[in-house]
């Protein structure tokens, strides 16, 4: 990282400048508190946050508030629970692999993590049924060498490189035809519930005096000279605007990040460097097979070499499963209504899935897709990858923000390592660093995952 020291005094100027009279007549709050830590946004990654930060604080989370909109996390602004729930280690960055491998022991242990003291117990039912990656180029086949000899030196023992022939053994229902080398999480890799893991997170961080708010943020207040935020006017549910005093916020909003920075910013044109988060649609199909033979009984989540993805959802007897696949580039727009996100884009399953689907798995040549919905996808335009670091223009943001499709699977160690960053202000169980914002300024290189799908 370089030295930006007087470069970054003189951004903090200009931006203070321009949100003076912005924030001058911003606040309406009519109650005040002192908070240690806001974080915003109650998903994966803020309840994450919450949960690490009071558990590294010997299980005292007073001073943390958790300000969510929607409690039930059942609208379209909660992503997690609209996803396929999975989770891989077959990533080609370390840091993404490292990640997921503490993801998958969370998971593995969560009955135990999140048990509340008055028995209370969540099961996010981590389904470990494998990841299944295929290549059907030279390149392709190159460079799933190349992730599987990283992944492997970052500690991955059960992931295995199948030839066509161990292929068609071990997925007797899969076309080969054209697949050189496919790569197999056998364990660790899978799918699980969500919305268990939110509520889980929330019930243990609650349990250890962290506190959530029904409510959202509407302004903000900051110190001219360092850019420190001072204060976040919160409006809750009953109405009432409480101006919370405030240490540290964290910014957990997943695909409403950017709103939330522009806002604690004072406004839309204020950061100089804002926040590259955009709102993206994804949709996922739910189908059933209607034939008797060649079916997958328990599918892997199977990754094409199309990025047509799809798994089993339920019991191998119901033939069911889900399928997804992310639109071309040129027919991916931000979204800001959403009332976009009412229905599926039918002509994805149509023009690309389905075809797809029926040439990797023939008995999919008979299937009927029995539902589809719709949900928002927190995309960095800068490298599909997170951004974990603070706001050189606003020093107490923390920015959680950018996962673009990780963001579920990676938020136990996001968490932990929000509360590192904190607490201590560097990384200490890993080093993170590689998701600075200095890309974001153009004073790194963007960072490239080569598994994205």
């Amino acid at each position: 990282m370089r030295n930006n020291t007087g470069r970054l005094v003189a951004l903090r100027s200009a931006t203070a400048a321009k949100r003076q009279l912005i924030q001058a007549l911003s606040s309406s709050a009519t109650k005040a508190t002192t908070t240690d830590t806001l974080i915003i946004g109650g998903g994966p990654v803020g309840s994450s946050s919450a949960y690490h930060l009071a558990r590294q604080r010997g299980g005292n989370g007073s001073g943390i508030v958790v300000v969510e909109k929607d409690p039930t996390y059942q609208s379209r602004n909660c992503s997690a629970v609209y996803s396929a729930g999975g989770i891989r280690q077959q990533f080609s960055l370390t840091e993404n692999i490292n990640m997921s491998l503490y993801g998958r022991d969370f998971l593995r242990g969560a009955d135990d993590l999140l048990a509340t003291k008055d028995g209370e117990h969540y099961d996010v039912q981590f389904k470990e049924h494998g990841y299944l990656f295929l290549a059907g180029t030279e390149s392709g086949r190159n460079q799933m060498v190349k992730n599987h000899n990283t992944q492997v030196e970052a500690g991955c023992k059960d992931i295995k490189l199948l030839d066509t022939d161990e292929l068609r053994s071990q997925f007797p229902w899969l076309n080969t035809e054209d697949i050189l080398l496919g790569s197999y999480g056998e364990k660790g890799e899978g799918w699980f519930d969500p919305h268990a893991l939110i509520m889980g997170l929330k019930a243990k961080a609650i349990e250890m005096g962290v506190k959530y708010v029904h409510g959202t943020p509407v302004a903000a207040k900051s110190e001219e000279s360092s850019g420190k935020v001072l204060s976040v006017d919160i409006e809750e549910k009953n109405g009432d605007i409480v101006a919370h005093n405030i240490n540290y916020a964290v910014n957990a909003a997943g695909a409403q990040a950017e709103g939330v920075m522009n806002l604690l910013a004072g406004g839309p044109e204020v950061l100089k460097y804002p926040l590259p988060v955009k709102p993206r649609k994804r949709c996922i199909f739910f189908f059933h097979c209607a034939v008797n033979e060649g079916v997958p009984p328990v599918a892997p989540l199977t990754v094409d070499p199309s990025f047509v993805y799809f798994r089993s959802e339920g019991s191998g007897e119901n033939a069911t499963f889900l399928c997804g696949v992310s639109p071309a580039h040129d027919q991916d727009p931000d979204i800001y209504n959403h009332g976009a996100l009412d229905g599926a884009d039918h002509h994805l399953f149509e023009n690309i899935i389905w075809p797809a689907l029926f040439h990797r798995v023939p008995a999919f040549g008979d299937i009927k897709v029995r539902s589809s919905w719709a949900g928002l996808y927190e995309y960095n335009v800068i490298d599909q990858n997170g951004i974990i670091a603070f706001h050189p223009e606003m020093t107490n943001i923390l920015m959680l923000n950018g996962f673009s499709g990780h963001g579920l699977q990676q938020s136990p160690a996001v968490g932990r390592a929000a509360a590192e960053l904190i607490d201590s202000g560097r990384f200490e169980s890993l080093d993170l660093s590689i998701f600075s914002f200095d890309r974001c300024m153009g004073l790194a290189e963007p960072v490239l995952e080569e598994g994205i799908v």
